[in-house]
């Protein structure tokens, strides 16, 4: 897609990837963006959309190749260039901000000196500590003189993040490739980073790729949305146009699955599951999953069409469809509570983490219950306690005082002096599925266990069982013979979720179990989740930083900070009329579709 009258920072054309075996992975995605735009680009795991983004460094991952395409980043030909050149764009002309910037960063280097590093690498001449200090500056870590001497672990996870974007932009490039930057930040340290980008973007004129499968962040900050599935681009426009009145079916399906603090509405996932790389149909790939779809979408590949000003779309009925309005109404039904005494009681709880010869607090005088059937969310920035309190209650981290009661009986500090009954009963899904996954495990393996050791099934039976978990969370039943290493994120994080529902819990914790799925998939899991509260009166605690989500699932919230409950009510009360000022700074900062300005400082 070329804008007439634009100079381009980045200009892609008819970009054609295919793997080493034939199948094609990317085809025929053009775009451009100006100096000073950003374009997200938005789909679910598997639509090729982060495989571009490495295209646009000259990276391939192994075994893909380019077939044909031109890739020109600030009038320079990416497509043809030797490594050795390649890697002298990288920083320069062209920088990178992960998704995982703990991964990303050197942990053996502090970070000022990997900001040095990279400004040795592209700057001739001498480079000062002083520029290291501006480098933090611009993202406002340059107030402390000591920031950087310390080493990537000393940092939380939003300050490690905005040392990418400061490493990315300390040598002033022209373009930036962003992928994911925000997944699983908290709302507050989400808000700031946004700020960020939207600054460099207005001030130093930085064209970006937003690489994301969070519609609702995309929507606040990119001027464009190019959306993608299956390596192609099915609709790409303005982004206000494609938010407000999406002419492809896949996007208004996308649109209606983003979960929304401010405006709570049912969510519906996408029915079937995202078809990967060998899996193309012949005609419109989505037409499988399309409840528009007639024998003429299975004929031949749709082309991509003006359907408005700036406005394409890839669907040959898109004039004469009336896609649906997001759907609206109660976001959740509630599930009556169980007659006496709650299903879990927290009482006191103080939890301290040891830090050298020192202890620090993390949790204090914390108290709740939770009733059978009933959600409970816990919510707050990161570093506020509330990943400790659910690791106490999983019996993964000690408690120093207080109780914790499970169906009347209280239960011991550590899992392993619990009982085999008491450890069924009560399962957690960490937000880091590929740290809690066995990676020399399969699939089938990893969800077996729980199967064969906590309920006791047979090999046949456990097999037989495997398979229906995997279709619960959305997953083709052709995975099981993989390993960890060889799914998506959001993939990983659907069989930590069956894993866990293997047990057959009474009480399932979800630590930020949503942050690296699809909205499509999100909205799939939380159905499922709800329909599981429904139909086997399942308790959860649900600790995330995403209010859309506690808006559409949750019974009642509980806001941490600094170790503390601020806050606690129903979700209406909460949500609607918030008493603690840190709770409305938390809504202030929690993305909407609908209220798309509501980024501030």
């Amino acid at each position: 897609m070329t804008s007439i009258g634009r100079s381009a920072a980045i200009r892609v054309e008819s970009l054609c990837l295919n793997l080493d075996t034939g199948e094609p992975v990317v085809e025929d995605v053009s775009f451009d963006v100006a100096p000073g735009e950003i374009l997200g680009v938005v789909g679910e795991s598997g639509s090729g959309k982060t495989t571009v983004a490495l295209a646009l460094l000259g990276y391939m991952r192994p075994g893909v190749n380019l077939r044909r395409g031109s890739i020109q980043i600030a009038g320079q030909e990416i497509v043809g260039r030797d490594a050795r050149s390649l890697r002298s764009l990288r920083g320069k002309v062209i920088s990178y901000v992960p998704q995982d910037p703990g991964g990303a960063l050197n942990p053996s280097m502090r970070v000022g000196d990997a900001i040095l590093d990279v400004l040795r690498a592209h700057r001739s001449g001498a480079v000062s500590d002083d520029s290291v200090h501006a480098a933090l500056t611009r993202v406002e870590l340059g107030r402390d003189p000591a920031f950087g001497h310390r080493y990537p672990h000393q940092l939380s996870g939003g300050q490690q993040q905005r040392v990418t974007i400061a490493i990315a932009t300390v040598c002033e490039p022209p373009v930036a490739v962003l992928d994911e930057p925000t997944t699983g930040l908290d709302v507050l340290t989400q808000n700031r980073i946004l700020l960020e980008l939207r600054r460099l973007r207005d001030e130093e004129q930085i064209a970006m790729v937003y690489v994301t499968h969070d519609l609702a962040v995309v929507a606040g900050i990119a001027d464009r949305i190019l959306v993608m599935y299956a390596g192609r681009a099915l609709e790409h426009g303005p982004t206000d146009e494609v938010i407000e009145h999406p002419r492809h079916p896949y996007t208004q399906a996308l649109v209606a699955a983003v979960p929304d603090a401010r405006h709570p509405q049912a969510l519906h996932g996408i029915a079937g599951v995202s078809v990967g790389v060998g899996e193309w149909p012949a005609g419109c790939s989505f037409a499988p999953r399309c409840r528009h779809e007639v024998a003429r979408c299975h004929e031949s590949v749709p082309l991509l069409v003006d359907a408005g000003p700036d406005h394409l779309v890839r669907c040959i009925r898109w004039e004469h469809l009336t896609l649906t309005e997001r759907p609206t109404g109660g976001p959740r039904t509630s599930v009556a509570a169980v007659a006496g005494a709650p299903l879990l009681e927290v009482s006191g709880i103080d939890a301290r983490y040891r830090s050298g010869h020192t202890e620090q607090p993390a949790v204090r005088d914390v108290s709740f219950a939770i009733d059978a059937g009933k959600c409970v969310a816990l919510v707050g920035e990161s570093g506020s306690g509330k990943s400790t309190i659910g690791r106490c209650i999983a019996g993964l981290h000690v408690p120093s005082a207080g109780r914790i009661l499970f169906d009347g009986e209280q239960l011991s500090g550590a899992a392993s002096s619990r009982s085999l009954e008491q450890r069924r009963r009560i399962q957690i899904i960490f937000q880091n599925p590929f740290e809690s996954l066995n990676p020399r495990h399969r699939v089938r393996s990893s969800i077996e266990r729980p199967l064969r050791v906590l309920r006791r099934l047979s090999r046949d039976d456990a097999e037989r069982e495997v398979g229906e978990l995997l279709e619960r969370v959305r997953l083709p039943n052709r995975l099981r013979d993989r390993f960890p290493s060889e799914l998506s994120g959001g993939e990983r994080q659907r069989v930590a979720i069956a894993r866990a529902l293997a047990a057959q819990p009474d009480l399932l914790i979800c630590d930020e179990v949503t942050s690296a799925l699809d909205v499509s998939v999100q909205a799939a899991v939380l159905e499922l989740l709800q329909q599981l509260a429904r139909d086997l009166q399942l308790s959860m605690l649900l600790i995330t930083h995403n209010l859309g989500v506690v808006a559409c699932i949750a019974d009642a919230v509980l806001v941490m900070d600094q170790g503390s409950l601020c806050e606690t009510g129903s979700v209406d009360e909460v949500l609607s009329t918030p008493k603690h000022d840190y709770t409305r700074r938390l809504l202030q900062a929690a993305p909407s579709l609908r209220d798309r300005s509501q980024l501030e400082a």
